[in-house]
């Protein structure tokens, strides 16, 4: 990472001797003649390092130093201020108009460089910090940009199937609920959430006329029906980012017996997210109203879920979610 540096100085031998003290020290070298000039080209190159003589005529380096310290875009750029003026009061203005460091001339060619050096560190680690912080909320920005995508997907599956609206919030809340009972880990948590906003996205591929009818599916219908956590699987597996959300609508239908479906998965061979769902979902189902029949009350419910334990169930899950309903 090679360092630009801004030489501010009036007098072309000071410009000369700074430019044969730092050549071939791996720096890119500017050069300004005045003050006025020097701050348009921090602006426009943003410098690691501003070296800033002091005596110029019109605006004098204090001056220069005072206005970069004024402007947020340029503040943070370390100045070190050179000058022939080695009183005290010169020492403190310098200070007292933000210089990083003040050297006198004659200056040392050996302490010039060890300073510089010592200042470019800072500043090339303090960018790289800047960098990762950056990066890391542009990460966090894009993630939530995902998420709320995902929260709008979950809401327009909902509208289209206007029986089951508001289904996908509840079974999500509710899914991350017995998650956390089951100690469930906080990132294994997020997929999920995802995967439970998700769960029915597979129904995008079945026909209207099947999922909006009124009247219970006829046995063609419910093969049709059926394939959409095979849907799911293949609109999810090829978004690296969703894969890990994929459990959950891929398998949100197997059962613990191994009469599930797409694939008769049995037992721990259901991933423990779906297993969460499968309960929190059938939960929701019966507990809502249905063009063909009436929401069930909490008791009759929590009674069917039990009696499935080891059936449609996880005994173990069941054994939580009643916890959780208690």
């Amino acid at each position: 990472m090679t360092s630009t540096i801004l030489i501010v100085d009036d007098d072309p031998a000071g410009r000369q001797t700074l430019e044969s003290i730092l050549d071939e020290q791996g720096y890119q070298l500017e050069f300004a003649e005045n003050g006025a000039q020097a701050l348009q080209m921090i602006r426009k190159i943003l410098p690691d390092v501003i070296l800033l003589d002091v005596m110029m005529p019109g605006m004098d380096g204090f001056e220069v130093c005072r206005q970069v310290r004024s402007d947020p875009a340029i503040a943070e750029i370390p100045i070190i201020m050179l000058t022939a003026l080695d009183d005290r009061r010169s020492f403190l203005n310098g200070l007292e108009s933000g210089a990083d460091d003040y050297l006198t001339k004659p200056y040392d060619r050996h302490e010039l460089r060890a300073r510089l050096l010592g200042i470019t560190r800072l500043n090339r680690y303090r960018k790289l910090q800047d960098d990762r912080t950056n990066i890391e909320q542009a990460h966090s920005q894009l993630l939530s940009a995902y998420d709320a995508t995902i929260e709008g997907w979950s809401r327009a599956m909902d509208l289209r199937d206007k029986e089951t609206e508001g289904h996908t919030q509840r079974v999500t809340q509710l899914s991350e609920k017995l998650a956390k009972i089951a100690g469930i880990r906080q990132d294994e948590l997020i997929q999920i959430r995802r995967g439970s906003l998700l769960h029915d996205i597979g129904k995008l591929g079945v026909p209207d006329s099947i999922l909006l009818t009124p009247n219970k599916l006829t046995d063609g219908e419910w093969e049709v029906m059926r394939k959409h956590p095979q849907y799911a699987y293949e609109m999810i597996q090829p978004i690296e980012y969703l894969r890990p959300a994929l459990d959950i609508p891929y398998c949100h239908h197997e059962k613990w017996d191994g009469t599930g479906y797409p694939r008769g998965l049995k037992g721990e061979e259901i991933p423990l997210s779906a297993r969460i769902f499968a309960i929190v979902d059938v939960w929701d189902a019966l507990t809502s109203d249905r063009p063909y029949r009436a929401a069930w009350d909490k008791q009759k419910t929590l009674q069917y879920i039990n009696e499935q334990s080891g059936k449609h169930f996880d005994p173990h899950i069941v054994e939580l979610f009643n916890i959780m309903m208690a």
